[in-house]
């Protein structure tokens, strides 16, 4: 069964993602459809843009089949593995080149692989429904999707915060940081997709949508502890910051990660910094093989999304115990 709906009005080519009861989670399907219909509108003249929107009120894109990609590891297929994660980022690679205005209409959850289908598109429409996150340290894996690209080229720390905490950030804050372009609230997003699939000219469909937006994001404490690619040094600064409770929640957040993912994530930020999306999408896939080879995918897997008892054994258990060898294996 299809988890994608097509439409086409008029020149606008529409993809609804409608897989609802996974929150739109993308499986191998549902990437290897929209791939193919991407390509296949990227060359077809009757379109001129690209509209994609969800079945459900509650989220764009949860992220990746991540659950699928635990049973291949713990099937020992490497392949299986290798195989999915080469097809998502190829799907994001595509998107982020592609030919015609790319317009996402985020009105909910998008997590993970969500960004990486709208993160990448010209146009990204979020509402106050938006619940935008990184949250792969958590399952013992890391950002990816192309966001080694993206986060570290977001204002000061920003990028290596949202990484390592998988804190969670509305669509305004998300607009405020360069994550999305328009901030449209939710009420209004059928009036403006449904002048968008009428062919109205997109400067003209967000003409009300333009202005300014205030975030209440600690844009300054981000900066001041987290513009390192340390992780431990991080830790250290947070942990040096007495009587400040958003450092304390800071430091909660990073305890819900797994260590070895922490230290990952931080080299592959710091290496995406000065490279070009491709060679993140191709440090991102050699990584992926590596680090969900690592015990602690399955087991992050397990307690979060499984078992869901949110209680990991993640081996090291400290950011301190990983040893440099260890992430050198993953990101060389």
């Amino acid at each position: 069964m299809s988890h994608l709906r097509t439409e086409v009005h008029g020149g606008v080519g529409e993809i609804v993602l409608d897989r609802p009861r996974a929150l739109n989670a993308l499986d191998q399907s549902m990437i290897d459809e929209m791939t193919a219909v991407l390509e296949r509108w990227g060359d077809d003249d009757a379109i001129d843009t690209v509209l994609v929107t969800s079945s459900s009120d509650r989220a764009f894109c949860a992220g990746g089949d991540i659950r699928a990609v635990r049973e291949s590891v713990l099937d020992g297929d490497a392949a299986a593995v290798e195989a999915y994660f080469e097809s998502e980022y190829r799907l994001d690679q595509l998107i982020a080149e592609y030919p015609k205005p790319y317009v996402a209409v985020i009105d909910g959850a998008a997590m993970g692989g969500g960004l990486g289908i709208s993160v990448h598109g010209e146009v990204r429409i979020v509402s106050e429904k938006a619940l935008i996150a990184m949250p792969e340290t958590a399952i013992g894996f890391f950002p990816d999707v192309g966001s080694t690209y993206f986060l570290p080229r977001l204002p000061q720390g920003i990028g290596m915060w949202l990484a390592l905490t998988g804190t969670r950030i509305g669509g305004a804050d998300a607009v405020a940081i360069g994550l999305a372009t328009h901030f449209v609230p939710s009420s209004a997003i059928p009036g403006v997709v449904e002048a968008i699939r009428h062919g109205a000219p997109l400067r003209e469909a967000l003409e009300d949508h333009r202005g300014p937006v205030t975030t209440e994001l600690p844009l300054r404490k981000i900066a001041e502890y987290f513009d390192d690619v340390s992780v431990a040094g991080i830790i250290g600064g947070l942990r040096g910051a007495v009587g400040d409770d958003w450092a304390d929640e800071m430091l909660d957040l990073l305890t819900t990660g797994s260590p070895t993912s922490l230290c990952v994530t931080a080299r592959l930020i710091e290496e995406g910094a000065e490279s070009s999306l491709a060679e993140c999408l191709d440090r991102e896939l050699a990584a992926a093989v590596r680090i969900t080879a690592h015990p602690d995918f399955a087991e992050g897997v397990r307690a979060v999304l499984v078992d869901k008892d949110r209680s990991p054994a993640f081996c090291p258990a400290t950011v301190e115990d990983v040893a440099p060898e260890d992430v050198a294996a993953i990101v060389p």
